[in-house]
This record gives structure tokens, C-alpha cells and sequence, in this order.
């Protein structure tokens, strides 16, 4: 489908592509992926010709239609559907043409490709494909105009697909969809008729939806096969004989240069002195192969004892001006509580972080707050708060007016910024940046409780599993709104839904929740009769009651996994840093220990978690 030879692109002096080539496979569904800012977007402007590449080139088939979100969302007078109808712009003139066209032949080659294009079934299609991004039969009636941003993003994503590309390009496409949109996209993709190329750091969507994977790293672009787990086993054990295979080279000429060293002026070893000195030069050991840096992310510990409960909702209303969103909502918030907040876009969920934040008033009902709770509330939003024309030290100075310049860029690098990106303006941060500088700055006095609607819809794979970790270090409590299941089932233990007007606790685990998703919508406007229907439910509901202890125990083991994992990293840590070898050596043998120690809990409970998650997945099946 698409070959690219020896590319080099340079932007404003930095080169982002160095003789780099690779071959997308026709039909192959392949993710792309590297780390923020490398270039991704880029590659997919050279691809659609938008900017011309310094060297090198690409071989695309002529005949191949690309496809792409278009950059400004659809907001006019016409409606959802017929806006994505119009996606389609061969169907799109075929069918004007039909109405004038006079020439017999001319009228039967259209008809012809009409069929051939199945135009006569694109309502259907279109609607079908609205219906799975979350558009219900009104609103695909509706105007344009009267979606908000998100959704318009999401009209634009449903033209590309209805449109059927040969060669589908998709930057980041689940940034502005929910979970239920995110799993619909999920299944499609993976049975699209063509070529598919997808910018993505969702590790989920990538290890269902594509069949390869393109990485991006050093200036180069390196094609593997298979889903992103298999990709990064390939790739880490790539760099595993290859820098065993390097140590062995390095090795092999240090021994030949101690004999040269050794004999190079003895004149009855000289020709074999000479001899091992040419068989140095031919050792080339490879280049070492390592992973790019991965900034953490360091959240502030709570400055001060939290009260039990938290937050408290008894029949609590929220909405805006007249219009009521949330209803009779009751809930509780409890210290060190982990909540992911799911449900589909529109259904009150930005509405609930921003009255648990204090950005709106209950309408009605009883909301009390512990007096000396600090909320940090993270939503894309609140990117307006930065000043676009000050620096991210700029930033901090308001927070740190009497601290040192060094104590201001610690801070500042313990956000994840380099030196070079502290003194860069705000507007000329990338999104991950921005985002960054974000989180540092609302959890800069230590809150107590941390609401993060969409973090991780700028960073990277590598930037979220950096989130992942702060989050699990973090004391207070944390409350997630999230398309990535990854974060969710790494961070939160508590599912709560809003759906029917008001928030719930959800008795079920994620991937019950996306099992009853599918089915539902597979089973939709049919499925048997009433008695049937809710002999089934019982059944579930009696299912899930027999296994919950097992998941339990399985849930259990993974926390235990997680904790000895950062408690190795952190001896780990302590065991490289050359100072602790300054002090006594008592310290560094009782590091030793405690590792080890660590590291056999740590195999036993994997083997524990294993077994159990064997058990859990056969009583799941029968």
C-alpha cells in the first residue's frame, strides 16, 4: 500500500526523519506509535502531501484513496447525517451527475458504479456507523451547528469512516469519545476492508484493533508484526541480544587490546600484535539500544489529615441555569478512595467532577465538604488557565515568590519539563506538556483529593504509565473520568456509572461493564420476551455473586503485585545511585536483602495471580 525510502524531513533546524523507510502491508492494520513530539503527525502530513519531505520519498498507489479526519469539525445548517453522507464525494457526484446526465452510456456507467459502490444503502451505513459513535436517531437529524466541539469531532470522525478510504489515516481518534464509543470503534476497525494507519497511545484499542505495529524512535521507523503487547515482547528482547551481543563485542576487544597493548613493541609478537589490532578495527559491536527518557509525574503528598467521610451526597441536584442535568445523587467520598467515573458523553459526568470541584452550586439536596479539603480538578478546559505568553518558570514564580530559582526548576522537573521546555512558552508547549504543567500547578499545595476528567488525551504510552505510577503513589483521594481502560483498571478499584439522569455505584468490573455494553447493543430492539429477559438478568446477577470472591482474591493479588513492584524499583533506585556505596556497608547489604526478599514475594504472587486468573477465566466460560 504505502512504501517510504530513505526519508529525511527537517523542521526549523530538527530533524525528525533520518533516511528512514518501511512498508505498510495493503490491508494491514497497523498502529503507530513513539513518543510525543517525534514526528507522528508529521509523517501523516508527508503521506497526504501536505508538506514535501527534504530527501527521500514515498510510493503510494495511484489509484488509492487517502482518508483522513479533516482538520475543522462540520458547523453549518445541515444535518449529522447528511453531513457524513456528503464524506462520501465519489457517491457525492455520482448521484448530482445522475440527475443531468443525458448520455445513455454515460447514465448506465453511473448506475454501474453506484452499485458497485453500494450508494443505495449509505443512509443505512452512515446511520449505523453515527448510532456506534453515539449519535441516537434525533440528533442525527440535527444541525451541525448546535453540537458542541467534541461532538463535531465526532461527526468528522464518522465521515472519514463512511467515506471508505483505501488507506485510513487516524491521529489520536478516541480523544473525544467515551468508553462505549472508544469499544464500538474498537470492533470496527478490526474488520475494516482496508488499510488502516493509527496514531494511538490507547494500549487496548492497539491490541485489538491492528495486526502490526510501526515505531518511531531515533529519527527511524521500524515495522513489527502483531498487537502492541507482542510489540513491545519483540522489541524488549531486541534490545536484549542486542546489548548482549555488544557486551560480548566489547569484551572480545578489550581481551585483543591487552595482548597488543602487552606485545606491540616486542618484536617476535609484533606481527600478531598488528594481526589482533586489524581484527579490532573489523569489530564493530552495535549501537546500544535503550528506551527513550520517560519523565514521571511527582503529585504532591495531602498537606493535611483528611476527615472521614470526605464528601458527602444526599439528593443532591446539579445542573446549568434552568436545566437540571443530575438528579437524587447519593454518594460518598471516603480518604484514599479510588473511583472511575464511566458512562457515556452526555450523561452528566463533567457536570458531577465540576460540582464535586466547587466550579458549580447544587441545585438542590445536601453536599457537604470537609472544611479543610483541598480538590484539584483536572479537565481539558482548565487549559485555559495557563497564560499562553509565560513560561512554565513564569508559572511557578507566581506560586514561589520568595523560593530560589533552583528550588523553582526542581519543582518544575519534578512535572516532567526539561530545562529547555521550563523557559518555553506556554502556547508553544506540545499537548502532553501543557498537560503536564497543568497537573503540577493544581496539585502544587497538596490537595486532598485529585479529579482528572481526560488526562491522558496528550501523552504518550510511556507519559501514562509514568501517570499510572504517581497516581498509585499518590495518598489522597482520586477520582477518574476516562476512555483509557488501562488507566482505570491500573488506578481505580470502584466503578461508579452516570446514566439515567444521576450517579451510581456500578456492582460490576470493567470488563462485565464493556461484556454487557456489546451484548446490548447486539441485542438491541429484539432479545426474547419480558420473562425471558428477566430470567437472564437473574441468572447474571447469581453468576456474578458465585465468582465475586474469586475476582476478589485475583483483584487482591494485583494490588500485591503493584506494591512489590515499587518497592523493588525503589531499592533498585537506591541500589544505582554510587553514593549509597560512600556510606556503610551494613546499608547496602540490607538493600540487597530486602530486594531479594521482595523479588521472591513477588514471583510467588505472580504464580498465585496466574493460577487464580486460570480459575477465573474457566468459571467465567462454563
Amino acid at each position: 500500500m504505502l512504501t517510504i525510502n530513505n526519508l529525511t524531513y527537517r523542521i526549523q533546524g530538527r530533524e525528525l526523519f533520518e533516511d528512514a523507510s518501511v512498508v505498510l502491508p495493503t490491508g494491514s492494520k497497523t498502529g503507530f506509535v513513539g513518543k510525543n513530539g517525534t514526528g507522528k503527525t508529521t509523517l501523516f502530513h508527508l503521506i497526504q502531501g501536505h508538506i514535501g519531505a527534504d530527501a527521500g520519498g514515498m510510493e503510494l498507489n495511484k489509484k488509492a484513496r487517502i482518508g483522513a479526519v479533516a482538520q475543522e469539525a462540520p458547523a453549518g445548517n445541515e444535518s449529522v447525517l447528511d453531513v457524513v453522507m456528503l464524506a462520501d464525494k465519489e457517491r457525492t457526484a455520482l448521484m448530482a451527475e445522475a440527475e443531468t446526465a443525458t448520455d445513455p452510456d454515460r447514465i448506465s456507467e453511473i448506475y454501474t458504479r453506484l452499485a458497485d459502490i453500494d450508494a443505495y444503502s449509505a443512509e443505512g451505513r452512515a446511520s449505523a456507523i453515527l448510532k456506534g459513535l453515539g449519535f441516537e436517531q434525533d440528533r442525527q437529524m440535527a444541525p451541525t451547528h448546535e453540537l458542541s466541539g467534541g461532538w463535531r469531532m465526532r461527526v468528522a470522525l464518522a465521515g472519514v469512516l463512511f467515506s471508505q478510504p483505501d488507506l485510513l489515516l487516524l491521529d489520536e481518534p478516541t480523544n473525544y469519545l467515551d468508553l462505549e464509543g472508544t469499544l464500538w470503534l474498537e470492533k470496527y476497525l478490526a474488520t475494516y476492508p482496508y488499510t488502516v494507519f493509527m496514531i494511538s497511545h490507547d494500549r487496548d484499542l492497539l491490541n485489538k484493533s491492528v495486526n502490526s505495529i510501526i515505531h518511531l524512535e531515533h529519527k527511524k521507523l521500524t515495522f513489527y508484526k502483531g498487537n502492541y503487547d507482542t510489540f513491545e515482547t519483540t522489541r524488549r528482547m531486541q534490545m536484549d541480544l542486542n546489548n548482549k551481543g555488544r557486551e560480548k563485542s566489547l569484551d572480545q576487544i578489550a581481551h585483543l587490546q591487552k595482548f597488543v597493548d602487552r606485545f606491540k613493541a616486542k618484536a617476535t609478537k609484533a606481527k600478531q600484535a598488528q594481526s589482533r589490532m586489524k581484527m579490532i578495527e573489523k569489530l564493530k559491536p552495535p549501537a546500544a539500544m535503550f528506551d527513550e527518557y520517560a519523565a514521571p509525574f511527582t503529585f504532591q503528598a495531602p498537606k493535611a489529615e483528611q476527615p472521614t467521610p470526605m464528601i458527602t451526597l444526599d439528593g443532591v441536584s446539579a445542573g446549568y441555569g434552568d436545566k437540571t442535568i443530575l438528579r437524587n445523587v447519593n454518594m460518598r467520598i471516603d480518604p484514599g478512595d479510588r473511583i472511575a467515573l464511566i458512562g457515556v458523553n452526555g450523561n452528566g459526568k463533567s457536570t458531577f467532577a465540576k460540582l464535586l470541584a466547587g466550579d458549580i452550586k447544587p441545585m438542590g439536596g445536601s453536599y457537604g465538604k470537609g472544611k479543610k479539603l483541598e480538590i484539584a480538578h483536572f479537565a481539558q478546559h482548565q487549559m485555559d488557565k495557563l497564560k499562553p505568553e509565560w513560561t512554565p518558570f513564569e508559572h511557578v514564580v507566581e506560586l514561589m515568590p520568595t523560593d530560589s530559582e533552583a528550588k523553582r526548576r526542581s519543582r518544575l522537573s519534578q512535572m516532567g519539563l526539561t530545562k529547555s521546555r521550563m523557559d518555553t512558552l506556554a502556547k508553544n508547549l506540545s499537548g502532553g506538556e501543557r498537560a503536564r504543567l497543568l497537573m503540577g500547578l493544581i496539585t502544587f499545595g497538596g490537595p486532598g483529593m485529585m479529579i482528572l476528567d481526560e488526562p491522558t488525551n496528550h501523552l504518550d504510552i510511556d507519559s501514562r504509565d509514568a501517570l499510572v505510577h504517581a497516581l498509585n503513589d499518590y495518598e489522597g483521594a482520586v477520582l477518574i473520568i476516562s476512555h483509557d481502560r488501562h488507566l482505570i483498571e491500573a488506578t481505580c478499584d470502584t466503578l461508579w456509572i452516570a446514566e439515567g439522569g444521576t450517579i451510581r455505584e456500578l456492582d460490576e468490573d470493567l470488563d462485565s461493564y464493556q461484556r454487557s455494553i456489546t451484548s446490548t447493543k447486539e441485542s438491541k430492539g429484539g432479545g426474547g420476551s419480558k420473562e425471558d429477559r428477566k430470567a437472564a438478568k437473574q441468572a447474571a446477577a447469581a453468576r456474578r455473586e458465585q465468582i465475586a470472591p474469586l475476582k476478589a482474591s485475583v483483584k487482591d493479588a494485583e494490588t500485591k503485585i503493584a506494591r512489590l513492584k515499587v518497592e523493588i524499583s525503589k531499592i533498585t533506585a537506591q541500589l544505582e545511585d554510587p553514593k549509597v556505596y560512600n556510606g556503610p556497608a551494613d546499608r547496602v547489604i540490607a538493600l540487597g536483602k530486602d530486594k531479594a526478599r521482595f523479588t521472591a514475594d513477588l514471583d510467588a504472587t505472580e504464580e498465585t495471580w496466574l493460577s487464580l486468573s486460570a480459575e477465573l477465566e474457566t468459571a467465567e466460560r462454563e
